[in-house]
Order: structure tokens, then sequence, then C-alpha cells
């Protein structure tokens, strides 16, 4: 197991991960490989500099703030709503780049807790919320403080609660879960394949505990049933939604030899650039970590002696 405190390697692995895919945002699969990512370069639709992250680092700081200062939901949900109303660990102040489905999912989590706090309803309690969308799964991985060593079951029932804070459906939280899962072998020392072979058979497992709907186990059948390293490119999407952002950040890691190939594969397949390099580039600094990642990329990323005490604090708190 790492010893030393892992955190430097996720929150600098996702904010330069997020920072490279910010400027492809949206650009189509065709248009990357025409011309593909290859180093950090400037948000020009928005007039952003090169380093500049958005809303999936924003969203992974807020979290492992809570995380750093004890960790409940509250003030998980509180710094949430803190990014949206004030920007809170914005990288520029203001809010560039918003997802609106994640402003959206913060709306009705802010609306939920004002009517808690009224007496009207229970609070993190949703009447509805079939968002698949991957806004839970793009900062989850400081989470892994938490849930590390922990029984499966009660790793998940931590999961779920705080992917509901914003995408309050099972497929979600389970895509979380995943993730998690891998992340935790690799923290253990695990080479990359066998973390995701023994998440397969664990995530497996928890399906017979939890009497996992059926008709959900579906949608992992890429993942989980089957090798997702055994995915052709051509079916392999990269959009907005969960399923496709996990398979995209675990066959990316797993195709390739480097943090830097990790990140560029996966930005370089389009569409929802920005996320899914940070969600590929949490996973791949943890795997090969904070070392691997080009300093050149590091010197340009906004805040990022911010990052740098965060980590430290996060670190020093979990010793």
């Amino acid at each position: 197991m790492n010893t030393k405190g892992f955190a430097k390697d996720i929150l600098f692995g996702i904010a330069v991960g997020e920072a490279l895919g910010v400027p492809f945002e949206s650009l189509g699969r065709i248009d990357m490989f025409k011309n593909p990512a290859s180093d950090m370069v400037g948000f020009k639709a928005y007039n952003q500099p090169p380093g500049t992250w958005s809303h999936s680092s924003a969203l992974t700081f807020c979290l492992a703030e809570s995380i750093a200062n004890g960790y409940d939901l509250e003030t998980t949900a509180t710094n949430f709503i803190g990014w949206k109303n004030a920007s809170f660990k914005s990288a520029k102040g203001y809010i560039f780049n918003n997802n609106n489905t994640t402003v959206k999912a913060i709306s009705r989590l802010e609306k939920i807790i004002n009517q808690s706090k009224e007496g009207n309803q229970t609070l993190f309690s949703y009447a509805s919320g079939i968002d698949n969308s991957n806004g839970s799964l793009m900062r989850i991985l400081p989470l892994l403080y938490v849930i590390k060593e922990k029984n499966i079951k009660t790793q998940f029932d931590i999961i779920w609660s705080n992917s509901s804070l914003t995408h309050n459906h099972i497929r979600a939280a389970m895509c979380c879960m995943i993730y998690l899962k891998v992340a935790e072998y690799i923290l253990n020392g695990h080479e990359k394949s066998d973390a995701y072979y023994q998440a397969r058979l664990d995530i497996k497992e928890l399906w017979d505990v939890i009497c996992f709907d059926k008709n959900e186990t579906r949608y992992f059948e890429r993942i989980i049933q089957s090798d997702i390293t055994n995915c052709s490119i051509v079916n392999l999407r990269s959009g907005e939604y969960v399923i496709e952002s996990l398979e995209t950040s675990l066959w990316c890691l797993l195709k390739t030899d480097s943090y830097k190939e990790a990140v560029l594969k996966s930005i370089n397949l389009g569409n929802n650039t920005s996320s899914n390099g940070a969600i590929t580039g949490g996973l791949a600094g943890l795997y090969y970590g904070y070392k691997s990642i080009p300093e050149n990329w590091i010197e340009k990323l906004t805040k990022r002696k911010y990052i740098q005490d965060l980590a430290n604090r996060l670190d020093f708190v979990y010793s």
C-alpha cells in the first residue's frame, strides 16, 4: 500500500487531465483525429490561458476540502453549492465553462437543503433523479480516502450517498463504485490490469449482496461481464453519459503505458474531452504517480500551489 499519501497523484492527475481537455470540449472524434491534442494549449473560445481547469477539478477540490475537514455529506453539499453560486474553488474566480447538467443537479440539491431547513423534506432525499451523466464520477476519486479498507457493502453505501448529492441513480453510483474499486487495488500495489480484474470480481459479488437489478447489469456488460480492453475503438463512445466515461477511462488506462499517453488518448476520442480527461487523469495519476506528469504541464496549471496545499492537508489528516 502507498504509505506516503496519494493526494498529489490524484489531484494533479485530475486537474492536468481536465486542463488538457478543456480546449477541445465537444469536438468530434474525426476532428480530433485530424488535429490531435498533444500538449497544454489555451482555451480560445473562453479566452483562457493554458493550464486552466474547469468544473470537474473544482468539484473534486470541493469534495477533497470536505474530506480534509473530517468528511460529511452536508459540508460536501455546501461546498458544491458554493461552487455554483460563488465560484468556490474555481480556477479563475468565476465559472467560465459551467456544465448545465451539473449546475441543474446542484440547483436541485440546493432546493432540497433549503426545504429540509424549513422542515419540509428530509435532507438529500429525492423524489426522482434519473440522471446518469458523468457529474458524480468526475469528482468522486478523493472519496477513496473515506472508503478504503472498509467492506464492500459499506463502501457502496458511502459512495451512493455521495453520488446522490448530484446524481441520484444507482447506475451512476455503480460506475463510481467500479472506478473507486479499481483505484483501491491500484493504491494497494496491484498492476493496472490485475486491479481491473480484481475489481470486476468484487463488483459481481457486490451485485449478489445488494440484489442488484438484473435490468441494470446489462449496462455494465462491456465493463464487468466482459473485459473493456476487448472493445474496439469504433464501438467506444466518449460522451457525457456515465457508462461511456467509465469505459473510456478504463480503456485508455489499460491500453497505454504512461500518464501522458492515457490522458491524451482519452481526449483524442473527442466529445466530452474535459471531464473524460479528468476521469482518466485521476486513475493514471494514481497509477503512475505525480512524477510521471510532464513538468511543463504542471508548471502551466492554474492554482498549482493551492492544489499542492490541499494535497498536503488531505494526506496529513489521513496519515
